[in-house]
């Protein structure tokens, strides 16, 4: 498998809406969304903008999934990964969150961190994190509410431009309560 990722461009509104509403997304806000909750989306701009970037993830013809970088002027920019069912527990989410970071740090060079929060029962995206390099920073209980009515928790974690070019991992002062 030879991962791409190609920039996501805004005539391709009806395959991004053809995209979403094809598969389930059970760790993100909605598992489900409708055709016209996609268009609205697209027509909002939620994919591409002057804060936001989308990339499709391909092997050859295949769209496997996308990833939308957000938040890109502020210095601390967050992102949402999609890989369809059949794609998952691949190790494509690594790749891509390798990706994604690489890209980050070297096309926006006043970037120190980047944060990305998932669901606390999405084990594989958890695993994810810390083998690309991400600490867990924060557990945010009751955090996340589910399309159903039910509330997780939420985790985020981060991963800096030093650990990164070090290959460290700093962990955080957890321990900085005063007394």
């Amino acid at each position: 498998m030879e991962l791409t990722y190609r920039r996501f461009d805004p005539s391709e509104g009806d395959a991004l809406v053809a995209f979403l509403t094809a598969d389930t997304w059970p760790f993100h806000g909605a598992a489900v969304v409708g055709p016209d909750q996609a268009r609205r989306w697209v027509a909002d701009g939620r994919f591409d903008g002057d804060d936001t970037r989308t990339f499709w993830i391909g092997d050859g013809d295949d769209i496997l999934g996308l990833v939308r970088l957000m938040d890109l002027g502020d210095g601390t920019p967050v992102f949402d990964l999609r890989l369809r069912t059949r794609y998952r527990g691949r190790g494509i989410g690594g790749h891509a969150l390798t990706w994604l970071t690489a890209y980050l740090f070297a096309e926006f060079p006043r970037i120190l961190r980047i944060e990305g929060t998932t669901r606390r029962d999405n084990a594989a995206m958890r695993r994810t994190f810390r083998r690309c390099g991400y600490v867990k920073e924060a557990h945010y209980r009751d955090g996340w509410p589910g399309a159903d009515g039910t509330v997780h928790d939420a985790v985020g974690y981060a991963v800096l431009r030093r650990d990164w070019l070090t290959g460290a991992t700093t962990p955080p002062a957890w321990d900085d309560e005063p007394s």
